[in-house]
């Protein structure tokens, strides 16, 4: 631990280069909340751990300016605006995205075959929201122990499994209306009921990204008491809230669990969502609020603080670490992914290397994921011996045997130039590939510029597939947006529509990014208020960021304002960028902002140099207006 310490200490005083690393991933089309973060490193509110630093509690001291006046909140400006026939024509088109596909209640599912809907989840798309920022969190084993209700149980033969799907299929086959009627049918009609059924349909919901139909779910059992709820259920329950909706649903939730049910996991699943938004201020009051109850700290805890501060204030995982060492946890393999991603992002390959070694002193063998993360920033600083030897170690000895790591090889050796390996990769999966085989395959075609070989394998997928998941549509829709192909990819869009595919928080987010990158910003505004209100799954912080930083290089004050307030009614609260991109809004507009101190006080952000030099900008701007009022003045009098 003390190696880990000392590994963290340089991050305190370096520039995170991010740059290099967002370019060669194949995400680069969609910068993610950590690495497009050009504001700088966060400021904010220092957080001093009482007595010593493994003490019970976070206590929080606000820096401020002395001369910061009394708040005042509300819109900067009171522009209007109406949406144009075009954002009309825009929602008609759009209007039945994340409704799936009906699937005949009638058919059986074969014990003895793998089922069209059973392959759908061998692709586990990315989660909600949300703010996932790269594939450290999107693919962390370090997950919420959720309930045995939400683990996929394959029972102890095939016919069993059979006898799961079943309930499955008529979840599926409803609509997110129909879905309570669906449920008591089946009840009505003496089908079982048990937690292993159960199980096996949330879980298959929740890998399909269908997570309102899931929470439908949820609610429909603790309406109808067929089953004894126990805390992992309502664990599970306050989750879907969390991801659905958002954290003041989940925490209104949360009080309402019965006290004998509210444990540890509970605040710990409530945690987990509050970082999974970057809610700072709410994070460390829910983390406060444990510790006031009395619950062990945890490396589950350590982990998702550490994932937070990774965001948002660097400075503290030192102290995390600390902490950690003075309870006595031990890192896990997270822990140490979480540490080899943070030197990563900072360009500190010789610190990631210490990192590593670290983890493997301590007995631990980095795995798949983690040999992913080491060979991509091996990749971004330009160390293509080192890279080529992890991917070497990737592979071991035979690819058929070590087939799992075929979903990661081809964006790397694409990324790379390596064609021929690209294509070598391939020859092993095409005889039975999966799903997230076929989306690892066109986004390093994709990134290689072999456009026509990427829609090639997509329309292999689809003749081979009746229905696809929405992470098909979105890799091949991020390559159409990486190269300005507006109309491919809104062709297929369309096509998602007819699919009847469900849609997820990151397909909403390649959508928006094609009509911005199209000029169109004002669809691209359209379809992130469908997402909201059609799919009902909060878009992620990107979506909102993407389009509000264009509303700011056009000076449109109250369209960015419009985004900000967005962005805060979706939990997304706590972040200097948002404050930085609206001002930008400002200074472009050659617009004083009056009051902005204030509301910066009040969200307890404290500024950084740019946004510090953003607002005597404004200041400037200000002065110039008063001195012009001076002017006419006088002329008047005069």
């Amino acid at each position: 631990m003390l190696a880990l310490r000392r590994a963290s200490n340089p991050i305190r005083g370096q520039l995170y280069h991010r740059g290099a690393f967002r370019a060669f991933y194949a995400k680069s089309g969609i910068p993610n909340t950590c690495s497009d973060d050009v504001v700088g490193i966060h400021m904010p509110i220092q957080v001093i751990f009482g007595r010593c630093i493994s003490s019970e509690r976070l206590y929080f001291k606000t820096s401020v300016h002395q001369n910061f006046s009394l708040p005042r909140r509300g819109l900067s400006s009171q522009a209007d605006s109406t949406n144009s026939q075009e954002e009309t024509d825009l929602d008609d088109e759009f209007s039945d995205l994340g409704t799936p596909i009906p699937v005949d209640a009638t058919e059986e599912g074969n014990p003895g075959e793998k089922s069209e809907m059973e392959s759908i989840s061998e692709l586990e798309p990315f989660d909600n929201d949300d703010f996932k920022e790269n594939s450290l969190e999107s693919s962390s084993p370090n997950k919420l122990e959720l309930s045995d209700t939400e683990t996929d149980t394959t029972g102890e033969d095939t016919l069993k499994k059979g006898n799961l799907f079943k309930l499955f299929k008529v979840v599926l086959a409803a609509t997110s209306r129909s879905i309570r009627i669906a449920l008591d049918k089946w009840v009505e009609e003496g089908n079982p009921l048990d937690r292993n059924v159960i199980s096996y349909t949330l879980a298959q919901l929740r890998r399909r990204s269908m997570l309102v139909k899931a929470l439908q779910v949820r609610k429909w059992l603790e309406a109808n008491n067929h089953i004894e709820l126990d805390e992992r259920d309502y664990c599970s329950h306050l989750d879907l809230i969390g991801k659905v909706h958002n954290l003041q649903r989940a925490e209104k939730y949360l009080d309402s669990i019965p006290e004998s049910c509210r444990g540890e996991i509970v605040y710990r699943t409530f945690l987990a969502n509050c970082v999974a938004v970057g809610n700072l201020k709410k994070t460390e009051e829910v983390y406060n609020r444990m510790r006031d109850l009395g619950f062990p700290l945890s490396v589950f805890v350590c982990n998702q603080l550490l994932l937070l501060y990774k965001r948002l204030d660097k400075k503290k995982i030192a102290d995390i670490l600390l902490l950690m060492e003075n309870e006595n946890l031990k890192p896990t393999a997270f822990t140490y992914r979480i540490l080899i991603d943070i030197k990563g992002q900072s360009n500190d390959i010789a610190g990631m290397e210490q990192v590593v070694e670290a983890m493997e002193d301590e007995g631990l063998e980095p795995d798949t994921q983690t040999l992913t993360m080491v060979g991509k920033y091996y990749i971004s600083g330009g160390l293509k011996e080192k890279a080529e030897a992890v991917l070497k170690k990737m592979e071991g000895g035979n690819l058929k045997e070590n087939r799992w790591v075929c979903t990661s090889l081809p964006q790397m050796y694409a990324s790379l130039g390596k064609i021929d390996d690209v294509e070598r990769v391939w020859e092993v999966c095409q005889s039975n590939p999966r799903f997230e085989e076929y989306a690892a395959v066109i986004e390093a075609y994709g990134l290689l510029g072999r456009i026509p070989d990427a829609e090639a394998i997509f329309e292999k997928m689809v003749k081979t597939h009746k229905l696809l998941p929405s992470r098909c549509y979105s890799t091949l829709l991020e390559v159409y947006s990486r190269y300005k192909l507006f109309t491919k990819g809104k062709d297929l869009a369309k096509r998602m529509v007819t699919s009847g595919c469900n849609i997820d928080g990151f397909t909403w987010n390649v959508l928006v990014k094609l009509y911005v990158d199209a000029g169109e910003v004002e669809k691209a505004d359209t379809i992130l208020h469908m997402a909201c209100e059609n799919s009902k799954v909060s878009p992620m912080f990107m979506s909102y960021i993407t389009i509000m930083d264009r509303y700011a290089d056009r000076g449109d004050i109250h369209n960015a304002e419009k985004i900000f307030q967005s962005l805060k009614q979706a939990g997304y609260e706590g972040r200097s960028r948002q404050y930085h991109t609206l001002l930008k809004a400002y200074v472009n507009a050659k617009t004083p902002a009056y009051g902005f101190r204030e509301r910066m006080i009040v969200d307890k952000i404290f500024p950084n140099s740019a946004i510090a030099a953003q607002l005597v900008q404004l200041e400037n701007f200000k002065k110039k207006l008063h001195l012009l009022y001076s002017i006419e003045l006088i002329q008047e009098i005069w």
